[in-house]
């Protein structure tokens, strides 16, 4: 295969290599050992040398290497393990290359041009790779060859798929290619000697929608922060549409919100990111919506297939899912008939015996002695055995926990597991008493223990014994636990509210939270152990949130209650620190804790939180807020009255947010809440969206004739009151004070109040055609919507604290922050790995300096600030190499907190000096750049361990004089001192001098101005001032120099005092710097360049921001691209 050249210094070093054939340019050598007799010594010492190597460091035994005649260095260029591998490279260079290579005088360009070959060779064969992954490789290869042609993206800018289409100018349609890569995507198009062309990054595009126009049947529009794109096609369009809000999303989530993509491993490598990874994607994330399984399961096999159903006595025709720990099935009517079977139940997984007449049969054997039977299954044997590999892998792994518990489990102490202090200092018997609460887990229901029998139930409790039984009859026929067949029928069970003796069970049940109750015993205990006893911010949250937390329910009157919510919630702030604790967590954990034991509760607490509402509960509540776009959508496709009569949905969407956060927990009667958490359980968020549509439906009437926002809210919030249950609707009309459900005065039932049963039951007739594949799609499109909406949050937040501080326009400053964020996402597009994580990692970063989160957000280091410093520098550099010092010096300079990055607002300060400062400030910045710490003491290694630990404002320690006895105060004292001297410099707001310049920094200084005049109109006569005004310095530097050593004062006596500190500060830090040198002040330099018209009107030539910010809009992508392509290459 052909190698990225590497050099060798000696082409047969040590003798290991023989060369067997040669000309003037190339050499095809063998390893030694290889391939000869093993009688000779030195074929026997090579060849155990290679065995002993590692496989990664073991050489291949045929390489080809390019040599130039007269040196000694070569080039490794190809290598393969089998001679006839390179002798097809070989003869390909002889054909192609050989003749061509005598035409070089230079001999060095020889090596260049074979080099460059040979990489172009790599590039094929990648293309070759990634084209043999798609259904026409050869079409798919000369598409590959347009888009790097047309475009001039850098080529680790993968290609995922492209389509042929029309984008629409008005109505001017332009034929064309549409190209989807990555990163972006793309448009050519070349008729009639026109070329037309745009590249659209998506990190820019902030709305996707199918629309219906006259001339087309449906356009795709994409819209952006500056326009949008209309492009239509006569096929595949439902495919491009998805492909399109695919990479948009997974971009924007990689780009915007890193920390969504974690599980997803695939996509956090967009080289491999193909069109058919991202069907497989698409398939995985409606698969794990759909059974609500944990983030991290993959999936391995999708088989079309039936299940035998006992309730029907037929067979049922769906599709099988297989993942990790789960066989999941699904009638072909998506809901009719679910089956989910977690692996740690199965017991064997066997093919039918061959006598059977059904087609394909395969048994699966349960531990609870129940079978489930799948016939008509494609690639059977391929199947099992896959399937039972699986199985081994996963009990060998309980086996192994299994042994380990017990092992624990014998040394340990005989006192109960459940039972931790972590305060042995009490003070009276009370306290322990309080603090054994504290921290004994629970093993019953908070309902049980808080449950009384009051005289006027037995209404309630016969309701309560028919629901029992009717659930008794229907796991007699249906199954029980997780692996029961969920059918249309319990979905009837569960609207009527599932009765208080089963709910907790049932809740583990649908969630399949009992599997992880199972696999991960003891888990919980140690995390309370861990967690309880330590002090944050989310266990500060958390006790302010206890008490409010269904504050009339009985049990959370009492310690026994809130000392099992603290428990829940802050173990779970303990294992997913990433969300922590969240507001509205504590009153689904509180009614968690109501109906199941504690640690079941938890385990509840982890499916919702983390399968069944992903990025609902963290900082910035990303899922809650995408169903809420979702939402105002399904309303305007279902409800388009409504719609029409209330054009600004954004208002319902807010009042519907609690819905969603808290279940209907805070807006519905606790009894009538409840019924709603159980549909939840059994359907997921689908139930929350079909119920939030029929709330609004039921009241559609009223909100059309609202007149304000106000006058809705009061609409949905009475009506939600009112909203009963079949056990309100029969408890007497003045329950006791003490029920549990008498904290909802809403719960006795109002004139033509709503039954919840009735009302769920409505949700399901009229939108029960809502699927989950359905929410998932528009959850994909809205999210885009979502994360761009908090990116202009971050956006006007962050001008917001910097427009107060500078002079530049909000315009410009405006298009500086977009310069600034494209820096950061060039890196993250092109940039090699270890820079892409580094640079996300300081975007995320937050909170450690008392500075906000959206200052810190995007922040650039020494290579992004570089680039963005060629794009906007008003003054010509000269040389590149100057240029390039001097643009590390201002980096040095404007990192004031010394971490290898600038913020926005130190860059946005440091453009404001160059552009809207007068002419002192200038000279000021440029003086700054040259005394340390911007100039360091060596400009090749500009690190900050080789930089003078001098300030330029003020001595780095205090130097109090000691008193006659000699004594010195102590280390605190001169901190006190220190501290009450910045106070008083604080106070008094005055700009401190600058150090004094030594000569070595004002010639750097003199090298810098001559670079700034090149092409200038007026050089010729800036070059002449420049040389005066550095004659002038200088003999003001002798005279300061002589006066000095003479006694005498030219400098101002604060200068002096300062430049003595400093003197003073660089000898105690071990500096070379004599008394005795020549030096100069800031004022000194300043007044020579007064002295110069030519000069003062040079700096204060007015510089159009807005012209450079156009410029660098169209270049900063290509340049900084073509920078990245040229490291790349030189790796």
């Amino acid at each position: 295969m052909w190698l990225k050249p590497e050099e060798v210094l000696l082409k047969n070093a040590l003798k290991l290599w023989v060369t067997e054939r040669s000309n003037d340019f190339f050499l095809l050598q063998r390893r030694r050992g290889h391939g000869e007799p093993t009688s000779r010594i030195t074929g026997l010492l090579v060849g155990a040398l290679d065995t002993m190597l590692d496989s990664n460091a073991r050489v291949t035994p045929f390489r080809i290497l390019l040599q130039v005649p007269g040196s000694q260095i070569s080039w490794v260029i190809a290598s393969g393990a089998a001679i006839e591998e390179v002798n097809k490279h070989w003869d390909w260079l002889v054909h192609n290359l050989l003749h061509s290579l005598s035409v070089f005088e230079n001999k060095q360009d020889v090596a260049s041009f074979v080099k460059g070959k040979v990489k172009g060779l790599i590039a094929e064969e990648v293309r070759g790779r990634q084209a043999a992954q798609e259904e026409d490789p050869e079409k798919f290869r000369e598409v590959l060859l347009k888009f790097e042609l047309h475009f001039g993206l850098p080529p680790s800018e993968k290609l995922v798929t492209y389509y042929s289409c029309c984008c629409w100018k008005g109505r001017v349609p332009r034929q064309g290619f549409l190209y989807l890569s990555i990163n972006h995507m793309a448009f050519y198009s070349f008729l009639l000697g026109k070329e037309v062309k745009f590249v659209i990054p998506w990190a820019e595009v902030t709305r996707l929608e199918r629309v219906s126009t006259g001339l087309m049947t449906e356009e795709i529009r994409v819209n952006t922060r500056q326009r949008q794109r209309e492009f239509s096609m006569f096929l595949n369009l439902d495919e491009a549409f998805g492909v399109i809000g695919q990479l948009a999303d997974i971009a924007l989530r990689r780009l915007l919100d890193s920390e969504g993509l974690e599980l997803d491993r695939v996509l956090q490598q967009p080289a491999r990111i193909t069109k058919r990874i991202l069907e497989e994607q698409a398939l995985r994330e409606y698969v794990l919506a759909l059974f609500r399984l944990p983030r991290g399961e993959k999936l391995f096999e999708v088989a079309s297939c039936s299940v035998w159903t006992p309730h029907t006595r037929c067979h049922t025709a769906g599709t099988l899912y297989t993942t990790d720990s789960y066989l999941c099935f699904s009638s072909r009517e998506e809901g009719s008939c679910i089956l989910l079977v977690p692996l740690s139940e199965v017991l064997s997984i066997e093919k039918a015996e061959s006598t059977s007449p059904l087609p394909n049969p395969v048994i699966v054997s349960l531990r609870t002695k129940k079978a489930f039977q799948l016939i008509e299954l494609q690639d059977r044997n391929e199947l099992v055995e896959s399937l039972n590999s699986r199985l081994r892998a996963l009990q060998w792994k309980q086996s192994m926990f299994r042994s380990k518990k017990n092992g624990r489990r014998s040394v340990s102490s005989p006192t109960p597991y459940y039972t931790f202090y972590y305060d042995t200092g009490y003070s009276d018997e009370e306290e322990m008493e309080e603090q054994v609460l504290r921290n004994t887990v629970n093993s019953e229901a908070l309902m049980t223990a808080f449950h009384q029998n009051k005289p006027g139930t037995n209404s309630n409790k016969s309701v309560e014994q028919v629901k029992e039984q009717l659930w008794e009859d229907h796991f007699s026929e249906f199954g029980r636990g997780v692996h029961m067949f969920r059918t249309e029928k319990i979905q009837r069970l569960v609207a009527m509210g599932i009765p208080d003796s089963l709910r907790g069970e049932l809740w583990m049940t649908l969630s399949d939270a009992s599997s992880e109750l199972e696999s991960h015993q003891g888990y919980y205990t140690g995390l309370v152990q861990k967690s309880m006893g330590h002090s944050n911010l989310a266990t500060e949250e958390i006790e302010r949130d206890l008490h409010r937390s269904l504050p009339d329910h009985p049990a959370f009157q009492n310690p026994t209650g809130i000392a099992a919510l603290r428990r829940v919630l802050t173990a779970y702030a303990h294992r997913n620190p990433k969300i922590g604790y969240c507001q509205s967590m504590n009153i689904l954990a509180s009614v968690l804790l109501l109906y199941a034991k504690e640690e079941a509760a938890f385990w509840l607490l982890v499916a919702v939180c983390e399968r069944m509402l992903p990025d609902y509960f963290n900082r910035r509540v990303i899922g809650a807020q995408v169903d809420q776009s979702v939402f105002e959508e399904l309303i305007r496709e279902r409800l388009p009255e409504l719609a029409e009569h209330v054009p600004d949905l954004s208002t319902l969407s807010s009042v519907s947010l609690s819905w969603f956060l808290t279940l209907f927990l805070s807006v519905l009667p606790f009894r009538s809440a409840i019924c709603v958490v159980d549909s939840f359980f059994f359907h997921g968020i689908k139930a929350i969206f079909q119920l939030g549509l029929a709330v609004l439906e039921a009241n559609a009437a009223q909100l059309c004739a609202s007149t304000d926002d106000g006058q809705a809210l009061m609409i949905l919030t009475s009506f939600l009151d009112q909203v009963g249950s079949e056990e309100s609707s029969r408890a007497p009309s003045s329950p006791p004070a003490t029920e549990e459900n008498s904290f909802s005065d809403a719960d006795s039932p109002a004139a033509g109040h709503t039954n919840i049963t009735n009302l769920i039951n409505q949700s399901y007739e009229k939108f029960g055609d809502l699927t989950v594949r359905q929410i998932e799609r528009l959850r994909c499109r809205h999210r885009i919507r979502v994360l761009q909406a908090h990116e202009d949050t971050i956006k006007e937040n962050a001008l917001r604290v910097v427009t107060p501080e500078v002079s530049i326009s909000p315009e410009n400053l405006a298009d500086i922050y977009d310069l600034f964020k494209t820096e950061h996402f060039i890196s993250l597009y092109w940039g090699d790995s270890s820079s892409a994580a580094a640079a996300e990692a300081a975007a995320w970063q937050y909170g450690d300096s008392g500075r906000s989160f959206v200052e810190r957000q995007y922040r650039l280091d020494r290579p992004q600030f570089k680039s963005l410093y060629g794009l906007l520098a008003p003054w010509p550099g000269g040389t590149n190499q100057h240029t390039d010092t001097v643009a590390n010096r201002t980096f040095t300079l404007l990192d004031q907190d010394r971490d290898n990055l600038v913020t926005f607002r130190e860059f946005a300060s440091w453009l404001d000096t160059l552009y809207c400062e007068d002419l002192n400030e200038k000279i000021r910045l440029l003086y700054r750049l040259h005394i340390p710490p911007a100039l360091t003491e060596s400009e090749d290694d500009p690190s900050l361990m080789k930089s003078p630990l001098v300030s330029t404002n003020r001595p780095l320690y205090v130097n109090l004089p000691s008193d006659d006895e000699g004594e010195v105060k102590n280390y605190q004292e001169q901190l006190k001192q220190m501290l009450q001297d910045l106070a008083k410099e604080k106070e008094k707001d005055v700009e401190k001098p600058l150090p004094l310049m030594n000569q070595r920094e004002f010639i750097q200084f003199c090298k810098t101005l001559y670079s700034m005049f090149h092409s200038d109109p007026e050089e010729n006569d800036l070059f002449q001032a420049i040389a005066k005004v550095t004659s002038l310095v200088l003999q003001i530097g002798e005279a300061s120099h002589k006066g000095h050593s003479s006694g005498s004062e030219v400098t101002s006596q604060e200068e002096f005092k300062a430049a003595k500190a400093t003197q003073a500060t660089a000898e105690g830090e071990g500096s070379s710097t004599a008394e005795s040198e020549w030096t100069v002040s800031y004022a000194q330099i300043l007044a020579s360049l007064l002295t110069e018209q030519v000069l003062v009107t040079f700096f204060e030539k007015p510089v159009d921001l807005s012209v450079t910010m156009t410029e660098a809009k169209e270049n900063q992508y290509h340049q900084r691209a073509g920078l990245l392509t040229v490291q790349q290459g030189r790796s």
